[in-house]
């Protein structure tokens, strides 16, 4: 019995990133907003570039409020997305030349989102994490903090909770 020969690590990597790239372009509003990815095996860090039109209060000037929901929403979400996509991933079953075409599971929707904002977001980027706390074939919980310059100091944090899509059995 032979065992397969393993993958070479560019092609990995490149599968992975096709498939958070199709993942993040799916949605118009992470376009908007700036925000990016950045992958380290299967963590992720949502980074929010700063940018002046994300200034709500310009005699702070502090991130609007919303920009920070936004954020952390958004990173829920695509964490969420990236954890049902990475077991197909991993598999091979999504094809690095079908990146374009990759049939990418429906995003979750969300349920209730409560954000905490710790203190005022300042005029440079922001970066987020998000943990599943839970995650089941209805619901799924998760936990979100942001930071700036400092991961220790959090400037906002926020739990959301989540209808999972339903699996297509085709």
């Amino acid at each position: 019995m032979s065992r397969r020969k393993p993958e070479p690590v560019q092609v990995v990597k490149q599968r992975r990133d096709a498939a958070l790239r199709a993942l993040v372009e799916g949605v118009p509003y992470i376009g908007f907003l700036g925000i990016e990815f950045d992958r380290r095996g299967d963590e992720l860090t949502a980074v929010l570039p700063f940018d002046d039109k994300l200034i709500g209060n310009p005699m702070l000037p502090a991130l609007h409020g919303g920009v920070t929901a936004a954020f952390l929403e958004v990173a829920a979400i695509v964490e969420l997305g990236w954890s049902m996509l990475w077991e197909d991933i991993e598999a091979g079953r999504i094809e690095l030349g079908q990146a374009d075409e990759v049939l990418l599971p429906r995003l979750p929707k969300t349920i209730d989102f409560s954000v905490d904002y710790l203190r005022s977001g300042l005029p440079r980027d922001a970066y987020a994490r998000a943990r599943v706390n839970r995650s089941g074939r209805r619901y799924a919980s998760v936990h979100v903090e942001a930071w700036q310059d400092n991961r220790s100091r959090l400037f906002a944090q926020a739990t959301g909770h989540f209808l999972m899509p339903a699996l297509d059995n085709g």
